[in-house]
């Protein structure tokens, strides 16, 4: 009996993201979150800039 068994197999269809309805809270908390992770960002190429130490 020759199947259909053989080469890649074929990925499963996923379902495409709907839009999502987020109430006032949740957009304020995902806004939040943007801040902090900019401020974060900043802080460590301020860091980041000031160098290693001493060369010797």
């Amino acid at each position: 009996m020759v199947g259909r068994d053989g080469g890649k197999a074929k990925p499963l269809k996923q379902k495409k993201p709907g839009e999502k309805n987020l109430s006032e809270e949740d957009v304020a908390f995902k806004q939040k979150q943007k801040e902090e992770a900019k401020k974060l960002k900043e802080a460590a190429a301020a860091a980041g800039s000031k160098g290693k130490g001493k060369k010797k």
